[in-house]
C-alpha cells in the first residue's frame, strides 16, 4: 500500500449541516453555468433526488449532463445553490461531501491510474486518513460487491473494459458514498458486459443519479427519467408557450418511466 496515514493525525473539515428528517440525498436549485468561452452548459436548473431513488439523466450530447455531474462534487462552481445529504456546497464542506458523492466517469482509464486493482480501489480510503486494516477491509468489501475479488492483485491497464468499469465502481465504493453518479456507464460494453452491469447498478441498494443513451437501460432500471434538451432544441414555433425549466412528470405507458422534461423560460419570435 503506497500510503499510509497515522490515524491520530486525522482532522474533520467544518460542516454545515440543515437538519432534517426527510431531507433528500441531492437539491439543485436554479443552477446556472456557463464555460469560460462562453458556452452556456447550464439555466436555471433544478433536481431533487430522494434518497434511494434511481433516478437517469438523459438528453442528447451538449445538453449539459455531464456538467451537471460535476457539479455534484466541486468539481465545476456555477450559480446556485446544491445541497448534498443536507450539507451546502461550499468550500468547507468539500472534503466531506466528495466522500459522499462517489462520481464514476465515462472512461474508467480516467478514474484508474495505480499499478494494481488495490491500489486503484485503496486510494480513496487512504487519502481520507483511514487505519490500514480499514483500508483493506473496504477494498475487499468494495471489490465483492462488484463482484472483482480475484482480480486484487491484478494490473488495471491489463482489464477488459467492462472489467475496468467494474473497478472504476469499486473505487467510489470503498468510500462509502450516498449518492452514486455515473456518467454513460454502459457506453463501449458488449451485450454480455452490459447485462452485467444492469445487474450490478440494480443489486446496490445506493441513491443513484445515472447519465445515458442507452433507453433500454433506462426502461429496465430507472423508475424515474429526467431529460435535458440542448438550447437549441428549445427553440420551438413562434406563439408557443414554454413551460419554465421545472420538472414536468408524466407516467409513460411502457415501464412507468416518469419524465421530467426541461425548457426555457421564455417565448421565441421569429
Amino acid at each position: 500500500m503506497p500510503v499510509i496515514h497515522d490515524a491520530k493525525t486525522v482532522s474533520v473539515p467544518p460542516v454545515t449541516l440543515v437538519e432534517s428528517n426527510h431531507q433528500p440525498a441531492l437539491i439543485v436549485e436554479k443552477l446556472d453555468f456557463s464555460y469560460p468561452d462562453g458556452h452556456v452548459a447550464l439555466r436555471n436548473i433544478s433536481l431533487a433526488v430522494d434518497r434511494g431513488e434511481k433516478v437517469a439523466l438523459v438528453g442528447p450530447n451538449g445538453a449539459g449532463k455531464s456538467t451537471l455531474m460535476l457539479h455534484l462534487n466541486g468539481i465545476l462552481h456555477g450559480n446556485g445553490n446544491i445541497q448534498v445529504a443536507g450539507m451546502p456546497l461550499i468550500k468547507p464542506n468539500l472534503p466531506v461531501i466528495r466522500g459522499k458523492v462517489g462520481l464514476v466517469f465515462q472512461n474508467p482509464d480516467d478514474q484508474l491510474f495505480s499499478p494494481t486493482v488495490f491500489e486503484d480501489v485503496a486510494f480513496g480510503p487512504l487519502h481520507m486518513g483511514l487505519p490500514e486494516a480499514e483500508v483493506r477491509a473496504r477494498v475487499a468489501r468494495a471489490l465483492e460487491q462488484v463482484d472483482m475479488s480475484p482480480y486484487s492483485e491484478r494490473l488495471s491497464h491489463h482489464l477488459s473494459v467492462g472489467e475496468k468499469k467494474r473497478i472504476a465502481i469499486a473505487t467510489v465504493l470503498s468510500m462509502e458514498p450516498d449518492l452514486l453518479v455515473l456518467d454513460e456507464p454502459s457506453a463501449g460494453l458488449d451485450p454480455r458486459a452490459r447485462r452485467s452491469l444492469i445487474h450490478l447498478l440494480r443489486e446496490l441498494p445506493l441513491t443513484m443519479l445515472v447519465s445515458t443513451h442507452d433507453m433500454l437501460m433506462v426502461q429496465e432500471l430507472f423508475p424515474r427519467m429526467r431529460v435535458h434538451r440542448t438550447e437549441e432544441e428549445a427553440q420551438i414555433r413562434q406563439g408557443l408557450p414554454i413551460v419554465p425549466r421545472h420538472l414536468l412528470e408524466q407516467r409513460s405507458a411502457v415501464g412507468s418511466v416518469r419524465q421530467e422534461r426541461f425548457r426555457p423560460h421564455r417565448r421565441v419570435d421569429r
